[in-house]
């Protein structure tokens, strides 16, 4: 097989490593592309105690096995394997993960899951007013909203009643009948803009307009109380709703049920047979924990928190909902911070702090690396992009004449252009969820659009630098790609080359050998007893079976019996056995007591094809690997710096 010249991407990518390789010696060089001393001796380090043979434990022994290691992944590279969709993908994923250690970006998530456990322990009790409004109205009706929004503000700071402009001005459904109110609230109930704002506004303030994709909004904190510890419950639920074909007043169902729970019935059977809550009732009308603040009924709220010990049983109440009769199943104890970490983290990594997060480390690469740019370019793409969008149809012409104009530049040379985002816009349009106009299809996607290229260029850079990380990322792409060459070369080739699998087999027949077998019955039992009764049935002529249907019950297994042939190694023959034919002596093995009749002894032969063909195949893709890279260092040149190893044999040895 012609395998061509290192290709320019594996050039590339062994001069990503290069900076970070300064003042380590060239090792060896493969096609004039150096290798440092200072790889080898971290892959020597973790891998020595792998090695089984001992001569390649030295210094020159593992340099061979070195070698064939950076001719693998040479011959990964010009095999395009790094160019392969799946590799790509699983590289990037590991790429973006332990890239996110050096961006710090897992330590901003843990603050804000702190800073939200620290919320936590307290209930916020707030109203509020809201002017309706989306990102997509036109500037008019945002501008409208607003002015109403800061009218109601400029009232309520000047002492008006909160209650009574929530009457007047709010939009939100039903919050004029509620006057604003929401009554006690906690952590990741309300979005994240709304909770931040009803956290750090003090008890009786009100606090400044606030932009959510609701529209404007303003509040007024009442109380703060200490958050206590969830609860699980379980209820039996009759619903009040109205219904042509109900035959039964629901008070009078629930006052039902409630005298057959006092009469002994169980509560679990009551729930899944009466229970119109269908969610709860397959469950026994167990309902999922909950705190205070989170539920939509607050009268069920109350009274689910007024039971005292596991077990209790409430009276039938009715809410919003329909009757209900409750029961305490636990109170949780309060869990610290380490306790309540990993699902405090994922919550703020699926909701909409995660935006907190990227705009954290955004911000750490634009300060760290000079980031120069601004939103002039929105303009421009504003007039550029059509209404086909909206189609998902819109084109381009890929040369147009401001394609090389630059939105920002990191570092001293890294440019993004007009070309650029006009490519990551023509590949959205398919996404579902696209805004509804074009601005904030701009400004949605030039969020995404920077965040993507930020990390793209921290991470190249991270690699040239950082000597650390640029080991960690290159093993693991050197792996991947190793992974996929043996398949190609060697793996899948040697379970698919049926015919190549059986010349071998026929080519080295002698390493496919039995040795001297026995043909036998064997049988073994922890009683002296029954082997000896065991024995004479043997003796008798009588077969495995019949032994063990005449000597095992449905309640006691008293012996077992194989029949077959065994190499006289075999771990079921006893230690001491002597091959001869006939039934031999009863032998004390293990704690059991083993006897043995041999039918007939089996001389030495080659074991068929079917009978080794797996241990045929792994050893032909060990001659397949062997011819493979003989067939490497016959293509590329690979030259040893002599001095540099001699260097590295005194320090290693």
């Amino acid at each position: 097989m012609k395998l061509r010249r290192t290709s320019f991407l594996f050039l590339f990518f062994v001069a990503l490593t290069a900076n970070a390789q300064k003042g380590s010696d060239i090792i060896m060089t493969i096609d004039d592309t150096p290798v440092y001393s200072n790889e080898f001796v971290r892959v020597y380090k973790k891998n020595l105690e792998l090695v089984q043979d001992e001569s390649q434990k030295t210094v020159n022994g593992y340099l061979d096995l070195f070698i064939d290691y950076k001719l693998k992944v040479a011959a990964a590279y010009n095999a395009g394997l790094n160019e392969k969709k799946g590799y790509r993908e699983e590289f990037s994923k590991y790429e973006e993960q332990l890239s996110r250690n050096y961006l710090y970006e897992d330590k901003v998530t843990t603050d804000l899951a702190r800073k939200a456990y620290e919320r936590g322990q307290y209930d916020v009790k707030a109203s509020h007013i809201l002017t309706l409004v989306s990102y997509d109205s036109p500037p008019q009706d945002t501008l409208k909203a607003y002015n109403k929004i800061k009218e109601a503000l400029v009232k309520a700071r000047a002492g008006e009643q909160f209650s009574k402009l929530a009457k007047e001005y709010t939009e939100e459904r039903g919050g004029a009948e509620r006057g604003g109110d929401l009554g006690y609230f906690g952590t990741f109930t309300m979005v994240h803009q709304f909770e931040d704002a009803a956290y750090e506004t003090s008890v009786g303030g009100v606090s400044d307009i606030i932009r959510t994709q609701f529209g404007y909004h303003i509040l007024k904190v009442f109380d703060r109380r200490e958050h206590e510890p969830d609860v699980t419950v379980s209820h039996i639920m009759i619903s009040s709703r109205e219904d042509d074909a109900r035959t039964f007043d629901p008070k009078e169902r629930i006052n039902e049920i409630n005298g057959l729970l006092k009469q002994g019935s169980k509560f679990e059977d009551l729930a899944r047979q009466y229970s119109e809550d269908k969610g709860s009732s397959v469950n026994g009308g167990k309902l999922t924990r909950f705190s205070k603040g989170k539920l939509r009924s607050k009268k069920f709220e109350e009274l689910a928190y007024g039971l005292e010990k596991p077990g209790d049983l409430s009276e039938p109440f009715e809410t919003e909902f329909g009757w209900h009769i409750l029961r305490l199943e636990q109170k949780h104890k309060t869990e610290t911070f380490e306790e309540q970490k990993e699902v405090l983290e994922k919550k703020i990594g699926e909701g909409s702090r995660s935006k907190i997060v990227t705009s954290a480390v955004n911000d750490r690469i634009k300060e760290k690396y000079d980031f120069k740019g601004d939103d002039s370019f929105k303009l421009f793409f504003a007039n550029f992009i059509t209404d086909s969008i909206f189609k998902k149809s819109w084109n381009y012409n890929e040369n147009f004449a401001e394609k090389d104009r630059i939105i920002f530049v990191l570092g001293d040379d890294y440019k993004v252009t007009y070309g650029d985002f006009a490519t990551y816009i023509k590949g959205i349009q398919n996404k579902r969820g696209l805004a509804k106009s074009i601005t904030r299809i701009i400004d949605e996607g030039y969020e995404a659009f920077e965040t993507e290229q930020l990390k793209r260029f921290f991470r190249d850079v991270l690699e040239k630098t950082n000597e650390e990380y640029a080991a960690i990322i290159s093993e693991y792409r050197d792996g991947l790609l190793i992974f996929d060459v043996m398949i190609l070369n060697v793996w899948d080739k040697a379970k698919k080359d049926t015919i190549g699998s059986q010349d071998y087999y026929k080519a080295n027949k002698g390493k496919y050998q039995w040795e001297k077998r026995i043909d036998a019955d064997i049988i073994s039992s922890s009683k002296e007893v029954i082997i000896k009764e065991a024995s004479a049935m043997l003796s008798n002529g009588k077969t495995i079976d019949e032994i063990k249907n005449a000597l095992n019950t449905d309640k006691h297994i008293n012996v077992i019996a194989s029949s077959g042939k065994y190499e006289l190694d075999d771990q079921n023959l006893p230690g001491g056995f002597s091959a001869r034919e006939g039934l031999s002596k009863a032998y004390a093995q293990n704690g059991n007591y083993v006897v043995v009749n041999v039918k007939k002894i089996v001389s030495p032969s080659n074991k068929l094809f079917e009978e080794v063909k797996g241990r045929v195949i792994s050893d032909y893709q060990k001659q397949l690997e062997k011819d493979w890279l003989k067939e490497l260092r016959a293509t590329y040149k690979v030259v040893v710096n002599k001095k540099a190893l001699k260097k590295l044999k005194k320090q290693l040895e």
